[in-house]
């Protein structure tokens, strides 16, 4: 994928995919809507054909364990935040599922929806209500940047309801949730060029 543009909210996620997808651009964004809006306009001014957004998000329902991979179907804002409505399909979403298939990763598709602040506790539960499966700060305010390319999102789950990341143990759902990141990146620099 040496067409493809790749944000990442933090210079973590951006060190991890860097190392395993080489030949993508990777692009460190800044964490939250602030930092996302800004680097959209730079982002927009980009050659590459294909723009994905990939990092760690938080997930909202019981199933979600670290180190699970989320592929955006749709990302959207948090209206009870005081965003304004904001809806994007993620047309990449079929393509990154065959390139993420048969890796050995938990591996679901569902709706991300985005918040200014850390979903903990009972606002994961809040949000899940409203359709999504995961969290993020920066995916729908990235997504402008994309214009006319095919935009997608691929988050890995740090935290979720039954492993919240500021418990003791939450060291070991890091690590996991690491290791799933550079597979994934690996996953796009692996698969054929043009697909």
């Amino acid at each position: 994928m040496s067409e493809l543009l790749v944000a990442a909210p933090l210079r973590l996620e951006a060190m991890l995919i860097s190392s395993a997808a080489r030949g993508a651009f990777v692009r460190k964004t800044g964490m939250g809507p602030h930092h996302a809006r800004a680097a959209a306009g730079e982002l927009a001014a980009h050659t590459a054909a294909r723009m994905l957004v990939l990092g760690f998000c938080g997930g909202l329902d019981e199933q979600s364990v670290p180190g699970e991979v989320i592929v955006a179907d749709e990302v959207y804002a948090a209206v009870d935040e005081g965003h304004e409505e904001q809806r994007v399909r993620c047309e990449m979403a079929g393509d990154l599922l065959v390139r993420l298939a048969g890796r050995g990763m938990k591996v679901r598709v569902g709706n991300v929806v985005c918040v200014s602040k850390l979903a903990l506790g009972k606002r994961r539960s809040e949000l899940h209500v409203g359709g999504a499966i995961a969290v993020d700060m920066e995916s729908v305010w990235l997504a402008p940047a994309a214009a006319t390319r095919p935009f997608g999102v691929v988050r890995v789950v740090l935290d979720s309801p039954r492993h919240e990341l500021m418990r003791p143990q939450a060291i070991g759902g890091v690590l996991r949730a690491a290791r799933a990141l550079r597979r994934v990146a690996g996953a796009l620099h692996d698969s054929p060029p043009g697909n």
